[in-house]
């Protein structure tokens, strides 16, 4: 009987805290806006934190409260900014698709000054001997701190030893350009195809000592581009992509190969070509200018020469 009245005892009891708890979650219930939940579902899921957000949860209550506009994830694209735009009731925001690019096409091109034999991450190598494993201060050093961050698969080292983004795959999170301690990863526009894969900031010669590939600042891109999109800035080409057309003149200028598409030896020859027989045509046409120019002065010479003698004639 004793176990009777102790079940008896014990239901009443849970029935009674039920009911407690019950009201307390009423009483001090947190009321959450129905938005909320909609916004996260819009994004990418994949809280990588290039939103400098805590997660896809901390980047929803951003955006909900004003604190971060409604394309602040670049993983979700401009369909999932879209979406937030519409819950949000606001106009879906317009631009171009942007992906990462690394500028640098040093690698296996870079002399090295030794060999680098510990933990595989670009930051603890910077920690070594002052990072000096490559001669180049400015390269890419190839351990895939990028890789390891890039949750998109986007990102991998190439053959040569620089890293090389996958743009059908990147989606510009930024993750990768946060990981890399030299900061040689940009953000450039998806269609852009032509770039200056080079940031050594050093005067030419000491830059040819330590990489084959490099940026000499000779401006040889910035005289041959019609469009004025490619410029030396701190001795090393920079190219505006606002102005740049894709025409890949500067490329085939390039005398280093530092300016991708790189082309090959006979698109070289071609651009050549075509350039000596411009500069020969600029100097028929001044030769033959200059000689108007001398032939009409002779006779305006001849004329007054003539006018003056008429009143003697006379």
């Amino acid at each position: 009987m004793n176990i009777v009245y102790a079940v008896i005892v014990l239901g009443a009891m849970a029935v009674v805290f039920g009911l407690i708890l019950a009201v307390a979650a009423k009483v001090f219930e947190v009321q959450v806006d129905p938005r909320l939940p909609q916004i996260q579902a819009a994004l990418a899921g994949a809280n990588c934190g290039g939103c400098g957000y805590p997660g896809c949860a901390g980047c929803a209550e951003a955006i909900l409260n004003g604190k971060a506009p409604v394309s602040a994830c670049a993983p979700a694209g401009a369909e999932g900014a879209a979406k937030i735009a519409a819950i949000m009731g606001m106009e879906a925001p317009t631009g171009e698709k942007k992906v990462a690019h690394v500028l640098c096409n040093g690698g296996t091109n870079a002399v090295k000054n030794f060999e680098y034999r510990g933990v595989s991450d670009c930051l603890a190598a910077t920690k070594v001997c002052g990072g000096d494993a490559s001669a180049c201060r400015y390269g890419c050093l190839g351990f895939g701190s990028c890789v390891a961050a890039c949750k998109f698969d986007a990102i991998h080292i190439g053959e040569n030893g620089v890293a090389v983004v996958d743009k059908e795959k990147c989606t510009d999170c930024g993750a990768c350009r946060e990981a890399c301690p030299r900061k040689l990863i940009v953000e450039v526009p998806y269609k852009q195809k032509v770039f200056v894969n080079c940031s050594n900031k050093d005067r030419g010669p000491a830059v040819t000592k330590v990489c084959a590939n490099s940026c000499i600042a000779c401006g040889m891109c910035e005289r041959t581009c019609k469009f004025d999109a490619i410029h030396v800035v701190n001795n090393v080409a920079v190219i505006d992509y606002a102005k740049c057309r894709n025409c890949t003149m500067c490329a085939k200028a390039c005398p280093k190969g530092a300016i991708e598409p790189i082309p090959t030896a006979e698109e070289k020859e071609k651009f050549k070509a075509a350039q000596k027989a411009a500069a020969e045509r600029k100097a028929a046409a001044a030769k033959a200018a200059a000689e108007k120019a001398a032939a009409d002065k002779a006779a305006r010479d001849a004329e007054a020469a003539a006018a003056k003698e008429a009143p003697k004639a006379e």
